[in-house]
């Protein structure tokens, strides 16, 4: 009887909060709900039982590994509520055990009904933001441009990877579509590097895909070229980031880094050193913020002391510096097993062309700037690829990959 009444309420529960958490975690601030709602379900879910059914799977058992390593680096910094608003964040990739372990093929679905709700509200709302108020990003979901670039390159590169695996010309020639309007609104935001991220990704799907007919490819590629011109001529943003772009490389000249081109370099330079001075333990995580501002004083005779005026330091702008830094070349080392577990999941389930995609962004986008902290990409990144994983595999998702 008990038992007849629990399952009675458990499915539509655990349904409803897959659909929460898709459409609600563009609103960076409900995860502190729906973080906690996921895993009441997982538990109910009785997914406690399957964890180590599920940390079979390469991408979780990476993700535990870096997390767990950030954990321990939290022992040799002494000021661990430094910047915890940043290095918290990497936390955020735990939430891909419990969402995967849920997702059966039937709860996919409602979980890619509610992703796809929650995108394309927001997408709506960013291209109505930047339409009538002639501002980027999303404001009522507190997104920055950055942040806002950034879900438009990861939904026309989802696009491009389904349209190169589609065996129909209608399909495909949507997916094109979706893909060409989301790159065009991206081009009327800031993130340049996040665009051309973009653009060389869905360059090089397009050359997996017509790597043996060089004239499609070519084809597709001058297309392409056409498109991005016209959409730059249109672009009044993206004309400006480019008199930026030159502007930076003059005042460069002059040796002032006082530029977002001048900072981020010597965010690196700096970084790379502190790397070489603490390769194995890192300054701890949480630590990067302060080191910096502590050794720009006298680092290289304090060419960049000027730096603290122009710009707090929050990150060092690249994924693999910002972590060699928190936790040494072992974190750098579980970041590339994490990208490479990411790759293998998708290669295992048959999706290799969308792993492909996926992960040649989040490397491109993490060289110039921290894409795994990200308020919302990781999570958009995470849910795509378990509801992916699901769907291909047709199979319960605590089974392990491997035995495909």
């Amino acid at each position: 009887m008990n038992l007849t009444h629990t399952s009675s309420w458990r499915e539509p529960f655990i349904r409803w909060v897959l659909i929460l958490v898709c459409v609600g975690f563009w609103r960076s601030e409900l995860n502190v709900i729906l973080f906690p709602l996921l895993g009441i379900a997982w538990v109910v879910d009785g997914g406690t039982g399957r964890l180590s059914q599920t940390l079979k799977n390469p991408l979780a058992l990476a993700i535990l590994l870096l997390c767990g390593l950030l954990l321990v680096g939290l022992l040799w910094n002494d000021s661990v509520h430094e910047g915890r608003m940043k290095w918290l964040k990497y936390f955020v990739l735990l939430m891909f055990i419990p969402f995967y372990s849920l997702l059966n093929k039937e709860r996919a679905v409602w979980a890619m009904i509610g992703l796809m709700a929650g995108y394309i509200l927001v997408l709506a709302l960013g291209i109505h933001q930047w339409l009538v108020a002639g501002e980027q990003g999303v404001a009522l979901m507190r997104m920055s441009y950055l942040s806002f670039s950034a879900m438009l390159g990861v939904g026309a590169i989802t696009a491009v990877s389904f349209a190169c695996r589609s065996q129909s010309a209608m399909l495909t020639a949507a997916l094109w579509s979706v893909a060409l309007v989301l790159i065009f609104v991206q081009f009327h935001q800031g993130g340049r590097i996040l665009l051309l991220a973009t653009l060389v990704t869905v360059l090089f799907l397009s050359f997996l895909r017509y790597r043996i007919e060089m004239r499609k490819f070519a084809g597709t590629a001058i297309f392409l070229a056409i498109a991005a011109a016209a959409f730059a001529y249109s672009s009044p943003v993206f004309q400006d980031r480019l008199s930026q772009i030159k502007s930076d490389v003059e005042l460069l000249q002059q040796d002032d880094y006082r530029s977002s081109l001048g900072y981020r370099l010597a965010m690196w330079d700096v970084g790379l050193h502190g790397i070489a001075e603490r390769p194995l333990t890192g300054y701890g995580t949480g630590a990067p913020e302060r080191y910096f501002e502590h050794t720009i004083l006298t680092y290289k005779d304090g060419i960049y002391k000027n730096l603290v005026e122009f710009q707090k330091t929050s990150h060092f702008h690249n994924d693999w510096i910002e972590i060699g830094l928190h936790v040494g070349i072992p974190g750098m080392l579980a970041l590339l097993f994490l990208m490479v577990s990411w790759c293998r999941v998708f290669k295992n389930a048959g999706l290799s062309i969308l792993g492909t995609g996926l992960i040649s962004y989040v490397l491109l986008s993490g060289l110039t700037d921290t894409f795994l902290i990200f308020s919302r990409t990781p999570i958009l990144l995470l849910i795509i690829t378990a509801i992916a994983l699901v769907w291909q595999t047709r199979q319960e998702p605590c089974v392990s990959l491997e035995s495909n």
